[in-house]
């Protein structure tokens, strides 16, 4: 499949990521989004980090240019008709994504590969909301910071087709990304394992074993880990950690994936993480761009 085109519905942290790493690729990017104020912040975001990879010598100036004039940011679905491949990467809430998803289908061309960035919903789930398209359908799911972490696990749905899921393993090599097959599975593979690890770190401190501090220096010092689990747990967010280990206590139904309550009262008091400025450590507030 000869793939030109590719949309991202979902400007925040993760898509403006993934809209950045197909740009640099050389595709064209439809970036969608409910507002322009939150695409301009995204746009933003995406000059700022292509900004530091040519301080870093990793890019030529012009390249820079040339990647930003790839995305082309909108607020209608309709501007989505041109895509090859529509990425949704909105909340993890299914609600908004039958929405996003019933939007999608009504402009999509008939070979368009339909995908989810979810880090925690069933891919076969997803798939079924759009049964007609349900062949097509195939989860990508990236890592935070997209443009640094090589890892895609490119997920197989129940009713996924071999052509649309081998079109994505090359769209994600073509990117620069090291792609993984994987079946669905709650959690799939990384945070079947990671969020687990989180967890058990968040019980460590809940139970009163080890400060967060001193958590995270035995895991760097004692396991080589290169950032700590609950420092990890801040960059991820606590919402987004709790909701994954929901998912997995719920659809595996074994008492080892129950969360921690620690995570319940950080998220009830607001305390995200990097995002909100506190969670287990503390974060100088992010300028507003």
């Amino acid at each position: 499949m000869d793939i030109k085109v590719v949309g991202v519905v979902g400007s925040g942290i993760m898509g403006s990521g993934i809209a950045q790493t197909f740009a640099l690729a050389k595709l064209d990017v439809v970036l969608l989004d409910i507002s322009q104020e939150m695409l301009q912040k995204a746009l933003k975001v995406v000059r700022t980090s292509v900004q530091s990879m040519v301080k870093r010598g990793k890019l030529k100036e012009e390249e820079l240019e040339a990647a930003l004039r790839r995305i082309t940011t909108t607020v209608s679905y309709a501007d989505l008709a041109r895509a090859d491949v529509i990425i949704e990467v909105v909340s993890e809430n299914l609600e908004i994504k039958k929405k996003v998803f019933n939007a999608i289908d009504e402009v999509a061309g008939p070979n368009c590969i339909i995908s989810s960035n979810t880090s925690s919903i069933s891919i076969t789930k997803l798939a079924s909301m759009i049964p007609r398209r349900s062949a097509k359908f195939v989860g990508l799911h990236f890592f935070n910071p997209v443009p640094a972490m090589k890892l895609v696990e490119v997920i197989r749905g129940l009713q996924t087709g071999d052509d649309a899921f081998n079109a994505m393993m090359q769209l994600a090599e073509r990117a620069g990304k090291v792609p993984v097959s994987c079946t669905d599975s709650p959690g799939f593979v990384c945070n079947r394992i990671l969020i687990p690890m989180i967890n058990e770190a968040a019980f460590a401190v809940f139970e009163g074993v080890a400060t967060p501090k001193d958590v995270d220096q035995v895991m760097k010092l004692g396991a080589n880990h290169k950032m700590g689990p609950l420092a990890l747990a801040d960059l991820i967010g606590m919402d987004t950690v709790l909701s994954v280990m929901q998912v997995l206590h719920r659809d595996f139904g074994d008492p080892k994936y129950r969360p921690c309550p620690l995570f319940n009262k950080m998220v009830d008091a607001g305390h995200l993480g990097r995002k909100s400025g506190k969670g287990f450590f503390e974060y100088k507030p992010t300028a507003k761009m």
